[in-house]
C-alpha cells in the first residue's frame, strides 16, 4: 500500500480524507499529537528520517481562523505565519531533499475577490488580508521548490456528516453544516446576498487527491466545486434540498456588515475548475449533486 505522509489530518478536510482513502493510502501522520512540530525543522526532519518509503506529501495544516488572523497583522512570530509560512518552508525543504513528491494545499483567499467572473489559474493572486497573504506567501515557496510539486486550491469545503474517528479538538464545522444545524434548531440564519463564492464537496477533493498522486501532476489546480452561488442563495438551496424552513434564511449585505466589522473581506470567490477537468480527467460536483450524496450519506 502506498504511504503518504500528511500534514493537518485531523481537520475538517484532513479527516474526511483519511476516511475515503484509508483503504488505498497508509496515511502518516504529522501533527503535535504524533510529536511532530512542522514550523520546528529538526522536529519534522527527524520524522522525515522514519519514512523515507513515503511517496508523497500532502501538506493540509495550516491557520486557518481568518478573523484571528487579523489580529496578527504583519506578525511574523505569530501561529499564522509560523504556521503557514515557515511550516510550509520547512516541508517544502524537505521534499526537495529527500525527492518527495508535494501536494500543498491552498485557498482561494489569495485572491482580493474584485473579479467578477470566475479565477483561473493563471490569475496572479492578490490577498487582501493576513491569512491570504500567508497562504500566497506559502505558494511561493512551493513554486520555488526543485522538486515536483502541485498546489491545489480549494474553496468552502464541506461534508456535513460529522467525522467517525475521534479526534481532539474536533474538526470545524463547514458552511453548510452550520446553515442545516442552524435551520433544524429552528434558528433564524442571516447570509450575505452580495457575497459569490464556490462550496466545495470534500469528497470530490478526497477523489482527486487520490488521482492526483497516482498520476502526480505538477503545477497549480483549482480543485474546488462546479457551482458559484451567493451565501443566501446557498442556504435556500440547503432548505428545498433537506425540507427545511425557508422562511428562516434571512437576506444581509456584506457591505453593511463591514460597517460594523470592518476586516478586508472578498466579494467575489468564484474559481473555475475547467483545468482540472481537461487536465486530469476530474469532473468536480456541481450543487445539486453535491447534496444528494450527502442525503444518501445521512441515511
Amino acid at each position: 500500500m502506498t504511504k503518504i505522509i500528511g500534514t493537518g489530518l485531523s481537520g475538517l478536510v484532513g479527516s474526511r480524507l483519511v476516511e475515503l482513502l484509508q483503504k488505498k493510502f497508509e496515511f502518516v501522520d504529522f501533527s503535535l499529537d504524533s510529536g511532530v512540530d512542522i514550523t520546528k525543522l529538526s522536529s519534522l526532519k527527524k520524522a522525515f528520517l522514519k519514512h523515507l518509503d513515503c511517496e508523497a506529501v500532502i501538506h493540509l495544516a495550516a491557520f486557518t481562523d481568518v478573523s484571528e488572523a487579523s489580529k496578527q497583522e504583519g506578525n511574523k512570530k505569530g501561529p499564522c505565519y509560523q504556521i503557514n509560512v515557515i511550516g510550509t518552508q520547512n516541508i517544502a525543504n524537505l521534499c526537495q531533499e529527500y525527492g518527495k513528491y508535494l501536494i500543498h494545499i491552498s485557498t482561494d483567499f489569495v485572491f482580493d475577490g474584485k473579479k467578477k467572473t470566475a479565477y483561473t489559474e493563471e490569475d496572479q493572486p492578490h490577498p487582501i488580508e493576513w491569512y491570504g497573504h500567508t497562504k500566497y506567501l506559502a505558494e511561493k515557496i512551493v513554486q520555488q521548490s526543485k522538486n515536483p510539486w502541485l498546489i491545489a486550491r480549494i474553496a468552502y469545503p464541506f461534508k456535513t456528516k460529522p467525522s467517525q474517528r475521534n479526534l481532539e479538538p474536533k474538526p470545524k464545522i463547514d458552511l453548510v453544516r452550520k446553515i442545516i444545524e442552524k435551520l433544524e434548531n429552528d434558528q433564524e440564519v442571516k447570509m450575505f446576498t452580495d457575497q459569490m463564492i464556490t462550496p466545495t464537496l470534500i469528497d470530490d477533493i478526497a477523489h482527486s487527491v487520490d488521482i492526483i498522486v497516482r498520476k502526480k501532476p505538477t503545477g497549480v489546480y483549482h480543485v474546488v466545486g462546479s457551482d458559484f452561488i451567493t451565501p443566501y442563495n446557498l442556504a435556500l438551496k440547503i432548505c428545498k434540498v433537506f425540507n427545511l424552513d425557508e422562511t428562516k434564511v434571512k437576506k444581509t449585505s456584506l457591505r453593511e456588515y463591514q460597517k460594523s466589522d470592518p476586516r478586508p473581506r472578498q466579494l467575489y470567490l468564484c474559481l473555475s475548475n475547467k483545468k482540472l477537468g481537461k487536465n486530469l480527467g476530474i469532473k468536480m460536483s456541481n450543487l445539486d449533486q453535491a447534496f444528494r450524496k450527502i442525503k444518501t450519506q445521512l441515511r
